[in-house]
């Protein structure tokens, strides 16, 4: 297949970001500079942003059987490229005070990038495997990025090791399908299933790669590892790794699904609801008994993701509008909760600032980071004229569309759990404790620009939760061309 001008155009983002990726490295051999690296790579992720107009001049278009853009890749990509722009903007605070700083977090950082838009241009198992771990095997570094804490290195070897078994699942996965279908394609896939004959081995492999990506997006029983890794991770990386990570996992697996209809089936189908229904349940019922904030949102994270997989499950005309309006709300407001945890952890000076203790009180000493956050756990709880409730009742709506009346009462169910520990959290920043008056919140975290962009992410999940017209409309139309 030859390339052409408008192949260029598309793969621009990508070719954007490799390129910073070789700039930040060539830069850190040059001399260490924290400063540099951190701008070097938030002008490279702008970049690859702004380049996203000139692809969609040129979508859809398919570069390769491996990638295919349009409109649906495109808001994808977006997303991955804000959120990362957001935890770069966060890391740099955090590291500023870290004794042991290394630049090469910049570059794990733009090289998992680089996987997830890959990821969700996938349309090819081959693709899909390439994105998969180059996304994720920078994610091992930066989980155990201060490894002289034993937690943290923990946490990164634990994910590491489980995340190798997932990718065998994956493979044997991927060499079932190919011995049984005889292509790698979704396209060529979803036709094999149509024609039937095959059902066992085909369903068989199927299953094996919804076991490695339940794995990688934490939904029950593949979830033990999370409340560790986002605990033991400094705080902008479990931000990275609560969006990026679970967005482009997710955009990938309902192409996956649109493209093959394996929920056709009605074994999967049972089996993919069952998933939906205990990590609803499962993840709320757990992050009631946790003291520490970032377990807590590990566990949180688990339920809204079972929430979102309602969507998969229904697979009718409003399921990949929800996927999109769901995962902006659900990335917006898991960024402004870790952003908070990240600048109250700031400058870095151990184990970050993750036990409830360390927020109560947190009005009277900073006061606009408890502002946020309270903003990001209504959110978070689906309370209306915040975007959490637009993305809940997405969910619901979606659920009531396709008659699953049972996993409308789990969403049900589970946000009135969520809403205890979400309250527990936001009455604890509230809390007066007389030696704790102290605002400096205008001498500190104010001069960031990681308190700015935790600002932004509040404000946009308010004027969201009140004006969401221009963000449906948005999504409507990128997830019309999605195929």
């Amino acid at each position: 297949m030859n390339l052409t001008t408008s192949h260029l155009i598309a793969l621009l983002p990508l070719l954007i970001v490799s390129a910073t990726i070789i700039v930040v490295m060539l830069g850190v051999a040059w001399q260490r500079h924290h400063f540099l690296s951190a701008t070097l790579t938030v002008v490279g992720l702008n970049a690859a942003l702004v380049s996203l107009l000139a692809t969609l001049t040129v979508t859809p278009i398919q570069v390769t059987p491996l990638l295919a853009f349009d409109n649906y890749s495109v808001l994808f990509m977006a997303l991955a490229l804000i959120a990362a722009l957001a935890c770069t903007t966060l890391a740099h605070a955090y590291l500023e005070g870290f004794d042991d700083r290394r630049e090469e977090y910049y570059m794990l950082l733009l090289c998992s990038v680089l996987g997830a838009m890959t990821l969700v241009a996938s349309r090819h198992l081959t693709a899909l495997f390439i994105g998969l771990e180059l996304m994720s095997v920078p994610l091992y570094g930066m989980a155990a990025y201060a490894y002289r804490n034993r937690v943290s290195l923990e946490a990164g070897l634990k994910y590491m090791v489980l995340s190798a078994a997932a990718s065998a699942f994956l493979l044997f996965g991927m060499a079932l399908l190919y011995a049984e279908a005889g292509t790698l394609e979704f396209a060529g896939l979803g036709q094999s299933l149509n024609q039937g004959g095959h059902d066992l081995w085909l369903l068989t492999g199927i299953g094996m790669m919804v076991i490695a990506l339940g794995f990688k997006l934490s939904l029950v029983p593949f979830h033990l590892w999370t409340p560790d890794v986002y605990e033991g991770a400094p705080a902008p990386m479990s931000a990275f790794l609560a969006t990026v990570s679970k967005l482009a996992v997710f955009a990938l697996l309902i192409r996956l699904f649109e493209t093959a209809p394996v929920t056709d089936n009605g074994v999967l189908h049972v089996i993919i609801a069952v998933i939906a229904f205990a990590s609803m349940i499962v993840g709320n019922l757990l992050a009631l008994r946790q003291n520490n904030i970032k377990r807590l949102l590990g566990y949180s994270s688990i339920a809204h993701l079972g929430y979102l997989l309602t969507a998969l499950v229904a697979s009718n005309e409003l399921a990949v509008e929800t996927v999109g309006v769901y995962m902006v709300t659900y990335v917006l407001t898991t960024l402004g909760a870790f952003g908070v945890v990240a600048l109250v952890s700031s400058p870095y000076g151990g184990a970050d600032a993750a036990d409830m203790s360390h927020y109560r009180g947190l009005f009277w000493r900073r006061p606009y980071l408890a502002a946020v956050m309270t903003v990001m756990m209504l959110s978070l709880a689906g309370i209306p004229l915040t975007a959490g409730f637009i993305g809940k009742f997405y969910a619901i709506a979606v659920g009531v569309q396709s008659g699953l009346w049972w996993l409308v009462a789990g969403i049900v169910v589970g946000s009135a759990i969520g809403l205890y520990y979400y309250l527990r959290v936001m009455v604890g920043l509230y809390l007066h404790e007389g030696d704790e008056t102290r605002r400096d919140a205008t001498d500190d975290w104010g001069q960031r620009s990681g308190g700015v962009v935790v600002l932004l992410l509040a404000i946009a999940v308010l004027v969201l939760g009140i004006y969401p017209q221009p963000m449906i409309a948005l999504i409507d139309a990128a997830t019309m061309t999605i195929g």
